[in-house]
């Protein structure tokens, strides 16, 4: 109901939601082995009130064999293996930040909705969101954690002045302000992207890079789709190289890579049974 513009007329809202689960019951039909996963609707519907039915479901049919795959098996392993980029992406950038999230015990689970949503269950200026979905589009499957790691960089300052204590920075970073600088966000995550590219984290962060069917298919995406969904962060990418060379264009200088090894621990639940079941009661009361 929130995702429908608030004057629509509800014959109009009733039809789009007949539509809506028709994308998803088509895409489920013609794909047996794709699960249904809560969230998947806020990416139909925001592609629904944009492009309309039949797109819609073009659209979705890819998403789901690629960027969306991960999220549609019957557990939620790999999602929590996509979930694995963001502190080591935070670590790279601010080590500090990176040290204290972990000392709080908060973990991933606040991006989950992000993630799994492209951000349209957490925003609500469709403007925003829209947004985002042509960012994510023409870039690298694994962008929506690099944006969401620069959200939690770019409200650092917020989160240290927070009790270290895993229901306290849980809540703080699980409420996204509706005025974030999205502009400047989408920007600096190509910018952290460029700098820190999946391979690097995979490595560094001891994670099974294949694991993920999202990231080991995304060549296979590039093939299908005749077309780079990066193409813009590559061409960013070598004319900032080439600048650097020329010495005659100024170019954002990015903090290099630091060389302290990082460790991850792909965890469900670490703190204690009553803060962990607080942190749960919290995402399930702002799902609903």
């Amino acid at each position: 109901m929130r995702r429908f513009p608030a004057n629509m007329k509800e014959e109009q809202r009733l039809r789009l939601q007949d539509q809506l689960v028709d994308i998803i019951l088509r895409v489920l039909v013609r794909h047996p082995e794709l699960h249904y996963y809560q969230g998947y609707h806020d990416i139909c519907v925001t592609f629904l009130l944009v492009v309309g039915e039949d797109l819609a479901f073009a659209i979705m049919d890819k998403l789901s064999e690629y960027h969306l795959r991960d999220f549609m098996d019957e557990s939620m392993d790999r999602t929590r293996h996509i979930l694995g980029y963001l502190m080591p992406i935070v670590g790279k950038a601010h080590p500090e930040l990176r040290e204290f999230l972990e000392r709080s015990d908060v973990g991933t689970i606040f991006a989950l909705s992000w993630l799994i949503t492209w951000y349209g269950h957490v925003l609500t200026d469709i403007r925003h969101i829209v947004r985002l979905y042509d960012f994510f589009l023409a870039c690298h499957p694994l962008m929506p954690i690099y944006l969401a790691a620069q959200i939690v960089l770019y409200r650092s300052e917020d989160i240290l002045r927070v009790e270290c204590e895993m229901t306290m920075v849980h809540h703080t970073l699980s409420r996204l302000p509706e005025d974030l600088p999205f502009e400047h966000l989408v920007s600096r995550a190509g910018d952290l992207f460029i700098q820190y590219p999946p391979s690097m984290l995979a490595k560094e962060a001891e994670l099974e890079f294949l694991s993920s069917t999202t990231i080991s298919c995304y060549e296979d995406f590039e093939m299908a789709t005749n077309q780079k969904p990066d193409t813009v962060l590559r061409r960013r990418r070598r004319f900032g190289n080439s600048a650097a060379q020329n010495g005659d264009v100024k170019t954002v200088q990015l903090r290099k890579p630091t060389n302290l090894a990082l460790k991850f621990a792909v965890w469900a639940i670490s703190a204690s049974l009553g803060a962990a079941a607080l942190a749960v009661v919290n995402v399930v009361n702002e799902w609903f």
